[in-house]
């Protein structure tokens, strides 16, 4: 039973050195340590020094780098004065935690406080952090509320650091002083965690992620995933929100630029929301009592069905390997060491049951120096974090993709179409061998095409927002629904001849393509992945002539408002830059839209008539002459 009558006669009679605070635990007991940048770091040493006074002493914490290493004192005594178990969920492969693989409890963090509250994993100690008592003694744990708050309220015995450091945080972060048995009274720097190296390809990771964050939407943004790129792919968005397991520095830049207001989250608004910080002794100065930030415990902040209110929520998070039915690992990496548990299963399901709500996971397409790819045929002997079923959008440097609602089949092109291009002939092989994709799928040399996002561009025409840009691997389905709805007249137009069937093989020169002698641009509307296709535009290169040939088709809705027009310059644009000499078409003398297109080029065009059909051609080096 904690203390009662009047707290300031309780603090001062339970002040202790930490040796006697130690003391007070005994061998075989539960302890569990608060976690990442808020361990209290002063007892855990504490505790070290004296480990070879107990016996059995069970460690219960978040998997974290250690300021103090428990592990090696569990290893060296064979577990007999010191057992560690961490709560994680994670394939822990990384070298610096491979060793400590045995100590790993996989669990999900919104899990955590019913196994601790429920007592079927009873602590009968906790050593936590807390800032100094206010007058009402009243204090805050900090930047380090999420389970922490439950094994204080549930264990048996609670010793506080206290620590004038320590910054006093909003929302419901504070435990009062009657509810703390033993106080140790030490000041120390807290934990810092310096900035995330940002690879070579995360400019790239990050500008395919800001095409698919909208704005007003609610973030959850992963240790690793708020990098300096992330910011300023995020620049141009407006009122963004944020509902996430870690507040960083970069959050805290986004909010002070003014990208983040918290204003349309429909959930919480004006407030960050979050249950641990991590970052540097700036960010801990700027929590002190900053109102427009709350610390909840992570019952609260990583429960889906808490998650799913905020409006658009889109949770980012890093994997380390994905497969190509959908599988992912994901690791406790060198820089983000103080993770934790990983609260990628719990914002994956709340962004996919919220409103508008999206998850991504980013990964760079290379490891080891670029020796080995992220995508990989099957994951073998690796612990899947992420079910096939809960992966949605995947972003890696040479595109995203929309997995959700698609056969392995679909996933395994989807994911081979954003892999690194060394690597796309032995995915493609893998999975056929595999069963992944099916016997009439053949391999071509446009494969390892790099897809060029620089030709992308959105518009509103009457109203709607639509895409232009270059066609994928993943467009097969899309294009051939969009070539059986043409009227007859437009297939004609499009194929000089009546045409009823679409297969894979006849049209694949449409969507199996170079993006450089050939380059096919669609005009799109609608989620990626479940786009509808409204133009088509190709260009073909003829090597002797370096002239490219071009030819349309237009759903009849869209015709006349503009999107072929749109299309050839584009085309015209993108083949003038990779050293093509100009544009050529065939068309029947009836087609006045065809020739009236090219006459919208900035080129002289040329007029041939052969027979039955015109000849059109634009050099780029030909300009119209001056009227």
């Amino acid at each position: 039973m904690r203390e009662s009558g009047y707290w300031a006669d309780n603090y001062q009679r339970n002040r202790l050195s930490v040796e006697d605070a130690i003391g007070k635990i005994n061998s075989g007991q539960r302890i569990f340590i608060g976690s990442s940048c808020g361990e209290p770091q002063y007892l855990v040493k504490g505790l070290a020094d004296a480990s070879r006074m107990f016996t059995d002493l069970e460690i219960v914490r978040m998997f974290s780098g250690e300021s103090t290493s428990l592990s090696r004192i569990a290893e060296k005594s064979k577990s007999q004065n010191l057992n560690i178990r961490s709560f994680y969920l994670g394939s822990a492969n990384t070298k610096s935690f491979k060793g400590d693989l045995r100590f790993i409890t996989p669990i999900n963090l919104s899990d955590v406080h019913k196994l601790i509250k429920s007592r079927l994993l009873p602590i009968q100690v906790a050593l936590i952090q807390v800032s100094p008592p206010d007058d009402f003694g009243w204090m805050s744990l900090g930047i380090s509320v999420d389970v922490t708050a439950s094994a204080a309220e549930a264990a048996d015995l609670v010793i506080a650091q206290v620590n004038q450091k320590m910054p006093r945080v909003l929302g419901r972060s504070s435990i009062h002083v009657n509810d703390i048995d033993f106080f140790v009274e030490h000041d120390e720097t807290l934990i810092e965690i310096g900035t995330y190296p940002d690879v070579e390809s995360a400019g790239m990771i990050a500008r395919y992620v800001s095409r698919l964050v909208d704005d007003g939407s609610t973030m959850q943004m992963s240790l690793g995933a708020t990098s300096a790129a992330n910011i300023q792919a995020l620049l141009e968005k407006n009122d963004l929100g944020i509902h996430t397991q870690y507040v960083t520095n970069t959050i805290m830049k986004l909010m002070a630029m003014g990208v983040v207001t918290n204003k349309v989250k429909g959930f919480n608004d004006g407030k960050i929301i979050c249950s641990n910080a991590i970052g540097n002794q700036d960010l801990y100065d700027l929590l002190d009592y900053n109102s427009a930030v709350e610390f909840h415990p992570s019952h609260y902040v990583n429960d889906p069905r808490q998650i799913a209110r905020n409006n658009k929520m889109v949770a980012m998070n890093l994997g380390r390997e994905i497969d190509l039915t959908g599988q992912v690992t994901a690791d406790a990496l060198p820089f983000n060491n103080f993770a934790g548990v990983t609260g990628i299963q719990d914002f994956f399901r709340g962004a996919s049951m919220s409103n508008e709500g999206k998850s991504i996971l980013m990964l760079t397409s290379t490891r080891e120096g670029g020796k080995q790819s992220r995508i990989v045929p099957i994951l073998k002997n690796a612990a899947v974090v992420v079910p096939r079923s809960e992966v949605q959008y995947v972003v890696t440097e040479f595109g995203s993709v929309n997995l959700f609602g698609r056969s392995i089949q679909e996933r395994a092109t989807a994911l081979i179409s954003i892999s690194h291009p060394d690597f796309r002939d032995w995915l493609f092989d893998e999975a056929k061998q595999l069963g992944l994709l099916g016997p009439e799928r053949t391999l071509r040399e446009e494969i390892r095409s790099i897809y060029p996002l620089g030709l992308e561009e959105s518009r509103i025409i009457e109203g709607k927002k639509i895409t232009l840009r270059p066609v994928k691997l993943t467009d097969e389905r899309a294009i051939q629904e969009h070539y059986y709805g043409l009227d007859k007249i437009d297939v004609v137009s499009r194929f000089f001849h009546e045409k009823t069937s679409f297969v894979s093989k006849q049209i694949e020169r449409t969507f199996i393509i170079d993006y450089h002698n050939d380059l096919t641009l669609v005009v799109v509307e609608g989620p990626q992945g479940f786009e509808k296709i409204l133009a088509v535009g190709e260009y073909y290169l003829n090597p002797e002539t370096k002239l490219a040939e071009i030819a349309f088709s237009v759903n009849k809705e869209w015709q006349g408002k503009g999107l072929s027009s749109i299309i050839i310059k584009k085309l015209a644009e993108a083949a003038k830059n990779v050293g093509i000499k100009g544009l050529t078409a065939y068309t029947s003398k009836e087609n006045k839209r065809m020739v009236r297109l090219f006459n919208t080029l900035d080129y002289e065009v040329k007029n041939k008539f052969e027979k039955d059909m015109i000849y059109l051609e634009a050099r780029f080096d030909k300009k119209p002459p001056v009227s």
